[in-house]
């Protein structure tokens, strides 16, 4: 099935919150944000600004009626700040006008005085000055300091993974509405309605059944719309609380870029030990997170983090802790991988320096320590059907790698000014929400008389066709034509109390939610279509629009069946719940079972690389990926191909840069690069693993969404392979993204 969203994006007709009829009274909103990045604010002036015609309100934190606070893990984070600001781009007042325009002139209009206070920017410094969002945490197996001194071979080093923008296509924004009674609809753009209703009750001091969320669809989240829209959302209900007055608030490029958290940046530090065949067997890790200047969810991101320390390998002894350091930057938030991506660019640096140091090829050491069955990670889960192996093995032969290699290394033997590099990248990423609470759905159907059904779920569209995977659940088991179902936009008063569309399990926990409650529904026709065609429940089956009778197709319509079961009075209406089995963690121990399954993969990348101009084109990605049994592979084939980029993009093109100020100096298209037609591979070749799948994946199809984003990856060390073909000089360092810049300084580096 096609992604049934194709037709209308591609006719300009699909609606997003910026698309929607706005009441004439509509007001518009505009975040008035702080100018420093740490101060005590002595003096703020709104008069000028208030005294411009058709400027309605400036609201602060003294017009909140409940808290000040939208902070979701840690109540750190207030809506607008009071006395204090701790981040350039903090929020401190919201302008209500009777148009946008109104209301920018008006922000310029704002005098503020704040008196500086020193800016902490980077994890190290925050880390020296004991400056942190919580206690840090650690994941231990074995014993690594015995294991070290039994080791053949030690190494240590340090690494550095900058942040990354996530650059979706819509930005954020919001439309919200009074209703009669003390009632707030809010149309959003995120990825957690509940999150928003609950943060919006809370700030308002209302409860949560006066808030009404709305989503429609999203134009890209990647995880930048997980917690971080929910601010803007509030921000507008206040202001509707208070004026009972639409407000509508999208923000502009350049508002969003200054304003929002990004892709954590880590600076690690490990040690690596190895014995004479080539087996890890010690691993330590020190990872410092920059969190800025609020938790937002740092804290879970830096569990994930430790939880794929080691990606696909078996390591006895490992030994790794997180510090989540407080900055003077934005908060820093969820971004596809949540703090996975990070820390596997660790373990592929340690086995890099080793390899490099040792004079052999890094995948040499892969191979030689990837996972097998029954093996343990660092938390405690034992891994069953393992794929990593398979992955690589299947990679390696499909591939030829060996001929990749050789053509390698023919061609920078045959050519001096440009160099290819060529690299493998395995992945093992787990699927479920670390927290163990978030990992539950729910779904509401309805069969209509006619015989149409409406569909809702918990799940919110953003682009990764997840409409189209609930679409095909439902339809393939009422067996009728999917036109016949509609996707519903995902509403609190409908599916209440949902976890975030995040952590690649969205299609699964809803997928099985709407699979139960249809089933349910099934369970029901069965009895009505049994006894109109005088014959077993169990015989009746459903397909092609028709009932069918020991497989065998009867004259009975579905249309029929349902106008049947109406005069029967038959329930056609389900609410199911989906709560994923096995799963568990416990914090006090950092130890349990936190993922449903693993997805597995291997990618062979292969680069060029301009020795005169520093520049690079990624040759080919090959890649052999863990879909389970996919239920839609042109959906998952393309959700690969766009982590794949967006992987590359942060490997090497994408840098973020703040000045010591904390003042975001790459806020513009001009100094921030992502990856375009010209920088994407020539070739991307994507061949599914034969595997049969795993039943807590809906209908065996494995999540997809994340662990694409890794294999991305494997284009820094192949760029940093091609650099040491040219520069025998060169020594290896692990600084990503492995920029053109940073990349011809290193041809050249003595």
């Amino acid at each position: 099935m096609k992604n049934i969203d194709s037709y209308t994006h591609l006719r300009g007709e699909s609606l997003f919150v910026d698309d929607l009829m706005t009441r004439q009274d509509t007001l518009y909103g505009l975040c008035y944000d702080s100018p420093k990045a740490h101060g005590k604010i002595s003096r703020i002036d709104y008069s000028k600004a208030e005294a411009i015609d058709g400027v309605v309100k400036i609201f602060t934190y003294k017009d909140i009626l409940g808290e000040n606070q939208i902070g979701g893990i840690l109540p750190d984070e207030p809506l607008w700040a009071e006395d204090e600001v701790h981040f350039w781009g903090q929020p401190i007042a919201f302008i209500v006008a009777t148009s946008e325009s109104i209301a920018k002139k008006a922000r310029t209009l704002i005098e503020i005085k704040i008196e500086e206070l020193p800016v902490i920017t980077t994890a190290k410094e925050a880390k020296d000055k004991g400056s942190f969002i919580n206690a840090p945490r650690s994941f231990s197996l074995g014993n690594s300091s015995e294991a070290f001194n039994t080791c053949d071979y030690v190494f240590e080093g340090e690494t550095f993974s900058n942040g990354q923008e996530h650059l979706y296509l819509e930005t954020q924004g919001c439309y919200v509405e009074p209703k009669e009674n003390g009632t707030i609809k809010i149309t959003s753009s995120t990825q957690g309605p509940t999150q928003v209703q609950k943060t919006a009750a809370k700030v308002l001091g209302i409860p949560m059944h006066k808030i009404e969320v709305d989503v429609i669809r999203l134009g890209g989240g990647f995880g930048g719309k997980e917690d971080q829209a929910t601010p803007w959302a509030v921000m507008a209900a206040v202001a509707v609380q208070h004026l009972n007055k639409p407000v509508k608030y999208i923000l502009n490029r350049h508002d969003d870029l200054r304003m929002t958290g990004k892709r954590h940046p880590y600076n690690s530090f490990f040690k690596i030990g190895l014995t004479k065949d080539l087996k890890i067997k010690a691993f330590e890790v020190e990872f410092l997170q920059n969190s800025g200047a609020a938790a937002d969810l740092s804290p879970a991101i830096a569990e994930r983090t430790l939880f794929h320390a080691t990606n696909s390998y078996y390591i006895p002894n490992v030994q790794t802790t997180v510090y989540s350091c407080k900055t003077n930057l934005p908060p820093n938030t969820a971004f596809r991988g949540f703090g996975g991506p990070q820390g596997m660019f660790v373990i592929e640096s340690a086995i890099a320096d080793a390899a490099d140091k040792l004079g052999i090829d890094k995948c040499q050491i892969q191979e030689a320590n990837l996972l097998k069955e029954n093996d343990e990670f660092s938390y405690g889960q034992i891994v069953t059907e393992v794929q990593a192996i398979k992955a690589w093995n299947t990679a390696k032969n499909t591939f030829n790698l060996s001929d990749l290699q050789k053509e390698v290394d023919q061609y920078n033997t045959n050519n001096s000014h440009t160099k290819k590099g060529i690299s493998l990248m395995p992945i093992a990423f787990g699927i479920s929400f670390t927290n163990t609470p978030m990992n539950h759905a729910r779904a509401l159907i309805h069969i209509y008389q006619d015989g149409s059904v409406g569909v809702s779920t918990g799940a919110v569209e953003m682009g990764q066709s997840v409409n189209t995977k609930m679409l095909q659940v439902a339809q393939e088991i009422f067996g009728i034509s999917p036109h016949k179902v509609k996707l519903e936009s995902t509403n609190t008063t409908r599916v209440a109390n949902t976890s975030p569309s995040a952590a690649s399990a969205t299609a699964d926990l809803n997928g099985k939610a709407v699979e139960k409650a249809c089933n349910n529904l099934i369970n029901r026709l069965q009895k009505v279509a049994a006894n109109i065609l005088s014959t077993n429940a169990n015989s009746i089956g459903f397909d092609n629009d028709c009932i069918l009778v020991n497989g065998e197709k009867s004259t009975l319509t579905w249309e029929a069946l349902i106008a049947q079961a109406m005069l029967e009075r038959v329930a056609l209406t389900e609410n199911a719940h989906y709560a994923t089995p096995v799963i568990h963690f416990d914090k006090s121990k950092e130890k349990g079972h936190p993922f449903a399954y693993h997805v597995y993969g291997t990618a062979i990348t292969t680069v060029t690389v301009d020795c005169i101009r520093g520049t690079y084109e990624i040759d080919a990605v090959n890649i052999v990926h863990d879909f389970g049994k996919s239920m839609n592979i042109g959906i998952d084939i393309g959700q690969v191909e766009g982590a794949l980029a967006q992987g590359i993009g942060w490997m090497t093109l994408e840098e973020i840069s703040y000045n010591t100020q904390g003042k975001l100096l790459s806020n513009t298209l001009s100094t921030y690069k992502v990856p375009d037609v010209f920088s994407a591979a020539k070739n991307v070749n994507i061949l599914p693993l034969e595997t049969e799948g795993n039943p807590l994946a809906i209908k065996k199809s494995k999540a997809v969404g994340e662990p694409p984003l890794m294999y991305g990856i494997g284009a820094y060390f192949a760029i940093q392979y091609a650099v040491k073909a040219f520069n025998k000089n060169y020594q290896l360092k692990f600084d990503a993204p492995f920029t053109p810049e940073k990349v011809l300084m290193s041809l050249y580096e003595k």
